[in-house]
Formats: C-alpha cells, structure tokens, sequence
C-alpha cells in the first residue's frame, strides 16, 4: 500500500500545532486539506492554551484538545509528568488513525512524534532535520532555512501534499459566531463607522519586543491618517497593552480615535478586523486574522523572520533593511530595533492611504515595501 492509500483510509486524524494563535491560523488551509481529502474525514486538533481560542473558529477542526507540551517555550514549568502521561492516555482512547505534526522549522517534531507514538497513532507525518526512524511513518526531511525560505501556510500546505492531501482553496479562514459579530456590529453603529466612512484597526501591541514598532511612530502616523485623511482608527490590544494604547492616544495631543484595548475576546476582535476597511498592525497574531477575515493590511514588519508575512490579502510589508535580518529573535540582539525603528510614519500612513483608496501621486510615491 502506497502512503497515499494508507492516509486515503485514515477517517479520523489528528493535527498538531502547539504554538501560538497566528501559527495556527496559518496552519488552517493545510488542515481544511487533510479533512476534504477524504468525505466524512474527522479532524481532532491538539493545540495550547495560547492556540485554543483560536481553534473555536475553525470551521474544519471537530475536536480540540489543549496541551501545555514541556517542550514548548511558552509552556508553564512543571516538574510532575503527570499531564503529559494523561495526553497520551486521552490520545490512545481517541481511535486516531493518523497524526499531521506541524511545526516551524526551527521546532523539533520529534516530542510530539513520541506522544504520537505512544499513544499508538498508526501513521505519523512531519518534517524533521533528523532521521526519525520508527517515530515518523511519513517522513518529509527538512530543507529549510538552508535549501528554501518559504511562507509558514506553504511549508504546512507542503507537508500534507506529500502524503496526497492537496488543497482545492489555499485561503486561510476561520468562522466568526454571530454573538460577537453582533455585538461588534452594534458598537460600530454606535460609534457611527459605517461602510461610508474611512476607518482601520490599529493594533500596536506583539508578545515579542523584536516587532514592535515604536509607540511614538505610531502616534504620528495615528495623527496625521486622522487629522489629514479623514481616517478614524480604533485601537486594540491585551489587557496588558492599554497602558501603552493610552500613550499613544495622549501622544496624538487631542486628536480623537477610539479604544477597545482589553475589552474584546478573540472572536469580537476577528469581527472587527473582518468589517474594517484596513488593519495596521505589527507582525502578531491579528495579522493572521485580518488575512482569516479577507482584511487588507499595513504590517509593520520586523525582519526577525521572513516566512509570516499576509496570506493571501492586499497589503504593505513595511521595514527597513538592516544587516542583522532573520535573527529569529524575540529581543533585539543589536538593541537598535533599526529594522522597524527606521520605518517612518509617513511611509505608515501612505502605506494606510492607499490601501483605503485615499492615495493620490505624492502618497504612492511615499510607500515603501512590497505587495504581498
């Protein structure tokens, strides 16, 4: 029997992505190909806590289990194996006939390939640097960063083409409940931002310091898109980023724009990038949402890495070419953020303008990046 043959009569599969929201998200076309692979095919995401809010708006995902694997970064320390021994019972009592093991290149699949194993998953895909031998039945070996750079929805698109699983729609997508696209619906009719008006989400905060372009930038960029354009710009963030929404706000010296800075979960955020004409934002998870929802974006994005850019939407990637480029880093190792820090705002706000269909000849002019 062929791979192919073997994953064509696997009815229930397993995917696995532990990292955070955005990986995810750019992990859905590959998914939604595994599951229209094969008719009534039934999928189970094992996900993080980081990613499970996320996996809600999955319309190809059935089930959702959340694990806080220990050899993920962001996993809370622990010294008792007990959980990780109570995810590979779950798992056994499942009947899942295969495992698709997503990763960045830069992960090791193998501890997932472990549980996998363990819990007696008869067919394990993944991309691994390193012979896997009986850890891995299907093993694609890792070309990347040394063979090939590309985009994260591609790899994982990749990997499950090479067991047969090829996807009709490479758009990513995510499903938005009518609870919170009403609620979202209802604010915007209160605050007046209707499809007459020219307005854009902007989203200053990233769990990395690496992408974050600078509050002060942002406030003029913020101010002139307002004062000069007409734009009306609706902040949001994390709890934790109100205080530095709030500096921008005061920064923009009494010009007006909005905040919903903590107020909104995952899904009402996704309904509000879904019904705004524009998002700007650093290289973080909304930008992944924004390309989930059909949003076009301004992503300021800092040259740590070059496989996340938009899927998929309009946009302006905006950076400043430096030396140091693809870092990988979550810190700045140079400390001089020059990357994103030489980014001016006008060349944000021309970016914004043009998307919007504001631009005249001098804003085009302006606007550097490219068009993803």
């Amino acid at each position: 029997m062929s791979t192919s043959d073997a994953w064509c009569r696997a009815r229930h599969i397993l995917c696995v992505r532990l990292d955070a929201m955005g990986d995810l998200l750019m992990t859905v076309p590959a998914i939604r190909a595994l599951r229209e692979a094969v008719p009534g095919r039934r999928v189970t995401l094992l996900t993080s806590p980081s990613g499970a809010e996320a996996a809600a708006l999955i319309p190809c995902v059935d089930d959702v289990i959340i694990y806080d694997a220990p050899w993920m970064k962001a996993a809370a320390p622990r010294a008792d194996p007990g959980p990780d021994l109570a995810i590979v019972e779950r798992l056994a009592r499942a009947g899942l006939e295969a495992a698709a093991i997503f990763a960045v290149y830069s992960q090791n699949p193998l501890p997932s390939a472990m549980l996998c194993y363990l819990a007696g998953i008869p067919l394990r895909l993944a991309h691994c640097r390193e012979n896997p031998y009986q850890l891995l039945t299907d093993w694609v070996p890792e070309r990347e960063p040394q063979q090939l750079i590309r985009h994260e929805v591609r790899r994982q698109l990749d990997l499950v083409a090479a067991v047969g699983c090829r996807a009709a729609d490479e758009r990513m997508q995510i499903r938005i409940p009518e609870v919170a696209r009403g609620r979202v619906d209802s604010w915007l009719g209160d605050q007046g931002l209707g499809t007459g008006t020219p307005w854009a989400v902007v989203h200053p905060g990233s769990t990395a310091a690496s992408r974050r372009y600078p509050p002060q930038s942002y406030a003029e960029a913020a101010t002139r898109l307002v004062r000069d354009h007409g734009v009306r710009l609706v902040f949001t963030g994390g709890a934790s980023e109100r205080e530095t929404i709030q500096s921008i706000r005061l920064a923009m010296g009494g010009v007006a724009s909005l905040s919903l800075a903590g107020e909104l979960s995952l899904a009402e955020l996704a309904a509000l990038i879904g019904r705004a004409p524009l998002l700007i934002s650093n290289n973080t998870g909304p930008v992944h949402v924004a390309a989930s929802v059909g949003t076009p974006v301004v992503d300021l994005y800092a040259l740590t890495n070059p496989q996340h850019t938009p899927w998929g939407v309009p946009s302006r990637v905006l950076n400043h070419d430096v030396p140091c480029k693809y870092c990988y880093k979550s810190v700045c190792p140079e400390g001089h953020h020059d990357c994103l820090r030489l980014v001016t705002p006008g060349q944000v706000v021309a970016a914004a303008i043009e998307l919007l269909g504001l631009a005249g000849p001098m804003a085009r002019a302006e606007t550097t990046g490219s068009v993803a």
